[in-house]
């Protein structure tokens, strides 16, 4: 059966009663690895960005299912991979990088519009009786694989001079009615991963790579406003489908080496 009392199966009802009761966000305060024993790729593994929080869900009177846990997108991305003279490579979001949307969705490429859904997420699926309590929890770093050699070359030659990363994250926790779509934001995390590695191709293997500043990053920060959930953060395509790695020399007209996947 329906619920009697109509109003109360209003999504607003929901929206009044669901309660965060606590939010933590952290970056690991080890700094980026470097893997130099590859001889065709230097590997880096930086630090994990963490969210992790704990949320009251109050009765659920009505046949409703709701979807509480973690979306974020990418606001901002430099990466840039330079060898020496020759020119840098370039891992790029177009649309981003020109502005043509304010942010891209950094879902995990399948479960739209959602990071994962393991712990990123939980579903309360009613009609339910009493106050329903769990925690969505994720993670996210960095873990590429750059050349030492120039991508656009037939050359194995060593020449990977310098990599610098900057990027920029929001990340929301919100809660999404499967019915109607309503969502809504309870807790909003802005974070940033910033690298800067120096690399002297002449050196051996294993020796050439030193990370410079900055070596901690700076921690996130949960917002005391909320802000909305751009359009680009909740549809296709993702950031991986989505980025593009061009060959950008010295000299010459720039060269796509790897297009987009959609």
């Amino acid at each position: 059966m329906g619920c009697i009392q109509s109003i109360r199966c209003k999504p607003k009802s929901f929206r009044d009663s669901v309660i965060v009761l606590e939010v933590n966000t952290s970056i690991d305060s080890n700094p980026t690895s470097i893997d130099e024993s590859n001889g065709v790729v230097l590997r880096y593994r930086t630090p994990h960005f963490r969210a992790h929080a704990q949320v009251l869900v109050p009765p659920v009177p009505c046949q409703e299912t709701w979807t509480i846990g973690w979306i974020q997108a990418c606001n901002h991305m430099e990466f840039f991979n330079t060898y020496g003279n020759k020119g840098m490579s370039s891992w790029e979001l177009p649309d981003l990088r020109d502005g043509k949307i304010q942010a891209i969705s950094d879902s995990d490429g399948v479960n739209y519009p959602w990071y994962g859904n393991t712990t990123e997420t939980c579903t309360v699926v009613g009609p339910t009786k009493r106050d329903s309590k769990f925690t969505v929890s994720m993670n996210d770093n960095f873990y590429p694989s750059v050349t030492w050699s120039v991508p656009v070359s037939d050359s194995n030659v060593p020449q990977l001079s310098s990599i610098h990363r900057d990027q920029s994250f929001t990340t929301w926790l919100v809660a999404i009615n499967q019915a109607t779509s309503e969502t809504i934001v309870l807790q909003t995390i802005h974070w940033r991963m910033r690298l800067n590695i120096k690399v002297d191709p002449d050196k051996p293997l294993g020796q050439r790579a030193v990370l410079n500043e900055p070596v901690i990053q700076e921690p996130p920060q949960i917002l005391g406003k909320n802000e909305p959930i751009p359009i680009n953060a909740m549809v296709k395509p993702n950031a991986n489908d989505a980025q593009v790695l061009m060959w950008r020399p010295k000299i010459g007209d720039p060269v796509v080496v790897i297009p987009p996947k959609y």
